[in-house]
């Protein structure tokens, strides 16, 4: 089952009634192809989650489990909610900051994929999680020995890669720039 303008399997999903910005469908394909066959039985975390589309969709595709990390109560509620109309299994919704829950709770290890598809720093003195999810040792202790982290971030922008990241692919889709990076070996 993909998901699909707001569709799983011929399901309609719920949207939030927020201001986030949904991953566009040509990005979640493109990413989703690009991991290909890896997702029967991964773990996921999709860290920013908003309406919860790709932690949905790695399920849909096997996966036995995804974390879903949204501060935004309405999304949480909605992520909640898709994953009940769906009826996948596997899917747990944690409702706090994105950055408490790496130092508090992700287990080291445990993730196959992680997601994260921050808010965008569009005007100066906006917070840019880029340079943040990047320098956060929780982060990079939370992939398992060769898991993928998948970054969403404003095209153009540098990957502060530092000594730990590796940086994998690169790819523009329009307003949005996909970065697949690994811890170095």
């Amino acid at each position: 089952m993909r998901v699909i303008s707001g569709i799983a399997g011929g399901i309609p999903l719920v949207a939030p009634k927020t201001d986030l910005r949904p991953t566009m469908d040509r990005v979640k394909g493109a990413i989703f192809s690009s991991l290909e066959p890896g997702f029967e039985g991964a773990r996921v975390l999709d860290l920013f989650a908003g309406a919860g589309t790709l932690g949905i969709e790695a399920l849909s595709r096997g996966a036995s489990e995804a974390v879903f990390v949204e501060k935004e109560q309405r999304a949480a509620d909605v992520i909640r909610k898709n994953l009940e109309k769906t009826r996948l299994r596997g899917g747990t919704v944690l409702v706090m900051d994105i950055f408490s829950y790496l130092d508090r709770l992700a287990p080291k290890g445990a993730f196959h994929f992680i997601f994260a598809d921050p808010p965008y720093a569009k005007a100066p003195g906006e917070r840019d999680f880029t340079p943040e999810l990047m320098a956060s040792p929780p982060l990079a202790d939370a992939l398992a020995p060769g898991g993928i982290f998948i970054l969403e971030k404003i095209p153009g922008q540098p990957v502060p890669l530092g000594t730990r990241w590796e940086l994998l692919r690169e790819r523009r889709y329009g307003a949005t720039e996909v970065a697949w990076l690994r811890i170095k070996s």
